[in-house]
């Protein structure tokens, strides 16, 4: 029997989400997606604590910031061994406003993985999908460096990013999954509110309708997964990234898994997005869910990356 990984493989890239580059091969992925709440979770375990000692002890003399760029860098190369495809590193969070800033560091992080003898070819720099962020990216796309545009929650994002000539975006299924069933509360149902129904899974195939329908080539890789259901009714999506524990349970079930999104699925009432900067602002504010996770996800992962600073320090 075919397993509903491999049938996934048919119509979608499969890409793992993890920095846990020794749980890559079993799955066989194309691309891989790191971010620094995956890093930090990673380092924290015995199987990648040499690797951290040593990118301490090997760049000790520079300052911590320099030295979390060099352990992201020695995460992607190791990664880079075993896949394929691409690897996507995170520009810190903390720039997420800063559109100069995230240009520098995304230049940065391309120079020190060519002086790795690894070509930007299979790079992709992750910005967040800020008015700021998506800029950074426009001007990176035109200098030959590929973005991933992450902690993406809404078409507007989606719609800016397409504009801006992003490669791909990563729209967030389960993060928008969880706060609609927060707001629910008691109300919520699975039954009904999953599966098809699913609003993380819904806005997915609104963005990627929206792309097929005016022809852009973004590609659309669907991430933060809660749950199979949600993997499975995104299959035919450009890519999936997916974490160790659901790409597992794909590969142990051999459900029959259909296509549900079609490289024609045009939307025959999509109408234009506005994304100059005052309409990207306001509809980005007039979705209280977009605006909650954008915000949300940019402290969490600006807070994993202080909780990595501090575990360097502690080892300089």
């Amino acid at each position: 029997m075919t397993t509903a990984l491999d049938q996934l493989k048919q119509y979608t890239v499969v890409v793992a989400d993890t920095g846990d580059f020794q749980q890559l091969a079993q799955y066989k992925p194309r691309d891989a997606t790191t971010n620094p709440s995956l890093i930090l979770k990673a380092v924290q375990k015995d199987d990648y604590k040499p690797l951290l000692e040593k990118t301490v002890r090997d760049h000790a003399s520079k300052p911590v910031g320099a030295i979390i760029d060099r352990l992201l860098i020695a995460f992607g190369t190791e990664i880079l061994k075993i896949i394929p495809g691409r690897v996507s590193t995170e520009v810190d969070a903390r720039l997420s406003f800063d559109t100069q800033a995230s240009i520098d560091k995304g230049r940065e992080i391309i120079k020190l993985y060519q002086d790795a003898g690894i070509g930007r070819e299979r790079i992709l720099i992750k910005l967040a999908s800020t008015w700021e962020g998506i800029r950074a990216a426009e001007v990176l796309q035109k200098e030959g460096i590929h973005c991933n545009m992450t902690l993406l929650f809404s078409l507007a994002q989606a719609a800016a990013c397409a504009e801006a000539g992003a490669q791909l975006i990563s729209p967030f299924v389960g993060r928008i999954y969880d706060w609609y069933k927060k707001s629910a509360g008691s109300a919520w149902d699975e039954a009904k509110d999953g599966g098809a129904n699913d609003p993380g899974v819904k806005s997915v195939r609104r963005i990627y309708g929206y792309y097929k329908t005016f022809g852009y080539k973004t590609e659309v890789m669907g991430a933060s997964f809660r749950t199979v259901s949600q993997i499975t009714e995104l299959a035919g999506c450009d890519l999936l990234t997916i974490s160790p524990d659901l790409l597992q349970k794909l590969q142990d079930s051999n459900d029959t898994l259909e296509r549900k999104l079609l490289p024609d699925a045009k939307d025959a009432d999509a109408t234009r997005v506005a994304v100059d900067e005052s309409s990207f602002r306001f509809q980005l504010n007039d979705d209280a869910m977009a605006t909650e996770k954008l915000a949300e996800g940019i402290r969490t992962f600006a807070a994993d990356a202080v909780k990595l600073e501090k575990l360097i320090e502690a080892l300089r």
